[in-house]
């Protein structure tokens, strides 16, 4: 008799033991059966692969580049073609042609996450309805990609990179620190050139000379016309601020304060703010006597920029110490004080769009263009230019802003906000682009330059932009 058959706890311990092997066994990863890959059985489903692209602040120069051109006529086509693979391949449902120019085309044509380059969903299967997909149609487009091509097609913007006409300008002075071209409302263009003053006239293309302060052994450092166009200032490199009529060709006044040349002019109405070598800014009303004045002290060294906001309630003044102050019409010190440039601050605009929005720019160690909020006291954004910034200029009709540079490209940029969407680049002076003026249309801007020529361009659309932000969350469209 064996041993298993006499001893039945030595038969427990035997088959105890045999289970144990059997479990090992099952759960060796040695005799588990892999492959290099998983694939799933999904019977009857249907997948979409969608490609995602990095953000755009991730872009190569490649794609920049190429997202620079989309606004001609072949980017756009390219756009137009890539929703209609998405429309037949991916089932995006794009129904009509995005602007690669707007905010939110990241979020019309590539989808919003941003984080994987695949992502996997299953539709369900569904019989389509007769008003999307006719029995009859011997088209192989889909409902979607018909509307796609049916749906209006935006004009292309064309800028021109030719100025539509160019003016001699003797003696126009390469100082980043003057201000000397001004357009009026009445369509006159005032010129400062050595110690004279001249006027042209956009309608008949008439000079005629202002004044000379030659006799008086000065010259012309800043013009600068009021609201209406009928007066003219002229500051002068002695310190003067002399008020001339120009439709009676006549000199009204000659203001004193400064003790240094007078690069800045700004109207607020029949008030006058002046700027001046001597860090001191003035204002006067031109109905007053002379010694009417406010005093306000607060940059370190010459005072280059002064713009009134359209409200006519704050004076932005930008300096050679690096400083962008706020004034009210009350304070004799700043409200607010923005510090973040690294070069003097003389191109300085305020939006006709957006209430408290300031743009400025600095000179040539800073080359950045940066937006405040003035309502709150915040930065909202910046770039870099690449090139000194010398003057800024918002249009009048749509959400769309022009600087002028100077070292070392000599170039002028228009740009799209908020996007900072360059939409053209304009090139053609030899010096530095120093001055700039918009026409009263809204339609055309005039550059000047050391190279003594004055550049007209059309820039600028006549068509009112529609798009507004109506939220109550919206800090630049609420009344305070």
């Amino acid at each position: 008799m064996s041993l298993r058959a006499t001893c039945p706890r030595m038969r427990k311990v035997i088959e105890v033991r045999k289970e144990m092997r059997s479990g090992y066994a099952a759960c060796s990863p040695v005799t588990v059966k892999s492959g290099d890959r998983f694939i799933p059985t999904r019977a009857g489903s249907n997948w979409s692969i969608n490609f995602h692209y990095a953000n755009e602040n991730c872009w190569s120069p490649n794609q920049n580049q190429r997202a620079k051109d989309a606004s001609t006529d072949t980017g756009k086509d390219a756009v137009a073609y890539a929703a209609l693979l998405r429309n037949e391949l991916l089932g995006a449902g794009i129904e009509t042609v995005p602007d690669p120019h707007t905010d939110d085309r990241r979020h019309t044509i590539l989808m919003q996450d941003t984080h994987s380059l695949f992502r996997y969903t299953i539709h369900t299967k569904r019989v389509p309805s007769d008003s999307e997909i006719s029995p009859y149609s011997l088209s192989p487009l889909s409902n979607k990609s018909h509307k796609l091509l049916r749906s209006p097609r935006k004009p292309a913007r064309k800028i021109s990179k030719i100025p539509f006409k160019v003016l001699d300008a003797p003696e126009l002075q390469d100082d980043f620190y003057l201000n000397l071209v001004d357009w009026s409302a009445g369509n006159l263009l005032s010129v400062g050139l050595g110690a004279c003053v001249y006027l042209w006239s956009a309608c008949t293309s008439q000079v005629t000379r202002l004044c000379d302060l030659s006799v008086d052994g000065d010259s012309v450092t800043s013009v600068c016309w009021n609201e209406r166009g009928s007066l003219v200032a002229v500051g002068t490199h002695k310190g003067f601020v002399q008020i001339w009529d120009a439709a009676g060709g006549r000199k009204l006044t000659s203001l004193e304060g400064h003790s240094a040349r007078v690069g800045a002019l700004a109207w607020n109405g029949e008030q006058l703010s002046s700027g001046s070598r001597d860090r001191v800014i003035l204002q006067r009303d031109v109905r007053t006597p002379p010694p009417m004045e406010r005093r306000l002290q607060g940059h370190r060294q010459e005072v280059c920029g002064l713009k009134w906001s359209p409200d006519h309630q704050h004076l932005a003044s930008g300096g050679n110490d690096n400083k962008l102050l706020v004034w009210n019409s009350s304070s004799l010190l700043p409200v607010q004080q923005y510090s973040d440039h690294l070069a003097a601050v003389k191109a300085i605009a305020w939006s006709p769009h957006q209430h408290g929005l300031l743009a400025s720019g600095g000179g040539t160690a800073d080359r950045c263009l940066r937006f405040w909020n003035t309502l709150t006291g915040q930065a909202l954004q910046s770039t870099d230019t690449g090139s000194q910034v010398c003057n800024l200029a918002w249009s009048k009709h749509a959400n769309e802003l022009v600087s002028t540079h100077g070292y070392s490209q000599n170039q002028i940029l228009v740009w799209k906000y908020p996007s900072l969407t360059q939409v053209a680049k304009l090139t053609g002076h030899s010096y530095r682009v120093l001055y700039l003026a918009v026409s009263p249309d809204g339609e055309a801007i005039v550059t000047g330059a050391g190279d003594e020529t004055l550049r007209f361009w059309n820039v600028f659309s006549k068509t009112r932009c529609t798009k507004e932000s109506k939220s109550v969350l919206n800090l630049f469209t609420r009344i305070r």
